[in-house]
């Protein structure tokens, strides 16, 4: 059984492991959300960094551990060959007798040696000259004089880019030799930046060619799938690229042909469907027409009339905008026009837009959504504006009307068919609820939608937002 003293010093002991665990855990959602934001979105780059950055890192891990190894190893070599040169310069002039100016032994150091020697009088060696950091070479060459001359040296890999002057301290003279750096030295740069970048060259051409055929089918899909979903026409796609990708097309088509089939389906049944019922409404006028004039008769005409109404909307809220096609349309003369039709005595409409006035949308079905807003806002309000908009890829239209509104949290259920609002604002009072549905259907059939808010005039604004 646990005391109270054991749980206190079980739970000191977890407490800052859980918050150590939590802070680290947090440090690695902070770094992959930065490593997120930096890497590109797109589908194409990423593949390429996925297959490119794993190839080169490991190509240069391995190129810069072998290619340094071998830099070293070469590098010791050469500068133990150039000291043993010098060494044996050295044991000849110690050895045997020279002219006063040594010419001969400079001769044969130039010649057969490589090396441009000179005798100098005895002096003091300079200072020591400041070394670059992590110098292969100069470590190099230091370590070999030391272990085969054992005399005072001073050596500059630094003061001259492509000659390594030395300076060996002899009994009475001073021994000055200028070698070629590359004899004592292997350069490994060029080598390894030429091979990094013509491997790079070569991966990043094969990928893009390899990725840009695999990606094209995706995007030609996408495409596809954006201009089906506003309800533009869509030939059909040839599957083509990985298995995948042919099955997301294959799987496509025959979504967009069931599609298709069902709206024909529902255009056709409902074209029967209002055929019967005008037929029928057809009659009861002809009935009412023979029938003298009073006010049953006029009564039994106004519900005529009003069902006739009612019977329209129905069709068009369950009918759609199907069958019409999208082409380019003047938004700035479609605002004004729809202006124009309800500007009646007491209501004032403005339109203005501003922006491309040219867009591509099913005019026809645009124009009834926006005459369903305008219609909605001059019912309950004496001034309406209309304010439109194109700019950065998106249409958006605002109707304002200075109205009762409509309480914000009946904003999303005044979009539900059939809906009423029994306040202040009743939604289409005079009709069948469906104004602000077919609106939205009509704005989602283009790729966008229809909100609500507050407007500046006092009552309801209705905007309409749509990627053109």
């Amino acid at each position: 059984m646990t005391t109270t003293g054991e749980q206190n010093t079980v739970a000191g002991i977890a407490e800052p492991d859980v918050k150590a665990r939590n802070g680290v855990l947090g440090l690695y959602g902070r770094i992959a959300r930065a490593l997120g934001d930096a890497m590109p979105k797109g589908l194409y780059a990423r593949s390429l960094l996925i297959i490119l950055m794993p190839v080169v890192l490991l190509q240069a891990f391995v190129a810069f551990v072998f290619m340094e190894r071998h830099y070293q190893t070469v590098t010791a070599r050469l500068s133990a060959a150039v000291v043993a040169d010098i060494a044996a310069i050295i044991d000849i002039v110690a050895t045997y007798p020279q002219t006063p100016d040594y010419s001969e032994i400079v001769r044969i150091a130039k010649d057969r040696l490589g090396l441009n020697i000179a005798i100098l009088p005895p002096e003091p060696l300079p200072p020591p000259t400041e070394k670059p950091f992590f110098s292969q070479l100069d470590l190099t060459l230091s370590r070999e004089i030391t272990q085969q001359i054992k005399r005072p040296f001073w050596v500059d890999t630094v003061g001259r880019s492509r000659i390594v002057e030395i300076r060996i301290q002899l009994e009475d003279k001073v021994l000055r030799v200028f070698a070629r750096r590359s004899q004592t030295n292997a350069s490994n740069s060029l080598i390894f930046i030429g091979w990094m970048v013509a491997t790079s060259v070569v991966l990043l051409t094969i990928s893009i060619l390899f990725l840009r055929n695999q990606i094209r089918p995706i995007t030609r899909l996408a495409d596809a799938a954006e201009a089906f979903g506003k309800g533009r026409a869509v030939t059909p796609l040839k599957p083509r690229g990985a298995r995948e990708v042919r099955a997301a097309t294959i799987a496509f088509g025959d979504m967009q042909g069931r599609i298709e089939r069902q709206i024909e389906q529902r255009t056709a049944m409902l074209a029967g469907v209002s055929h019967d019922l005008r037929t029928i409404l057809t009659r009861f006028r002809l009935q009412l027409a023979l029938l003298a004039e009073s006010p049953d008769t006029d009564a039994l005409k106004h519900d005529v009339d009003d069902m006739n109404r009612m019977l329209e909307g129905y069709l068009a809220f369950a009918r759609g905008d199907s069958g019409e096609q999208a082409v380019a349309a003047d938004i700035d003369v479609l605002l004004r026009d729809i202006a124009k039709e309800f500007r009646v005595p007491g209501h004032s409409v403005t339109a203005t837009f501003a922006g491309d006035p040219m867009v591509k949308l099913r005019p026809q079905s645009f124009k009834r959504c926006l005459a369903n807003l305008v219609g909605n806002a001059c019912r309950h309000g004496e001034n309406v504006a209309i304010d439109g908009n194109h700019a950065d890829g998106t249409l958006t239209i605002a109707v304002d009307d200075d109205g009762p509104g409509v309480p914000v949290e009946e904003y999303e259920a005044i979009f539900r068919p059939f809906y009423r609002l029994d306040d202040a604002r009743n939604i289409d009072e005079s009709g069948t609820g469906l104004g602000l549905s077919i609106a939205r259907d009509i704005a989602r059939s283009h790729g966008g939608d229809v909100t609500l808010a507050a407007s500046p005039l006092g009552g309801l604004r209705v905007t309409v937002t749509i990627p053109v």
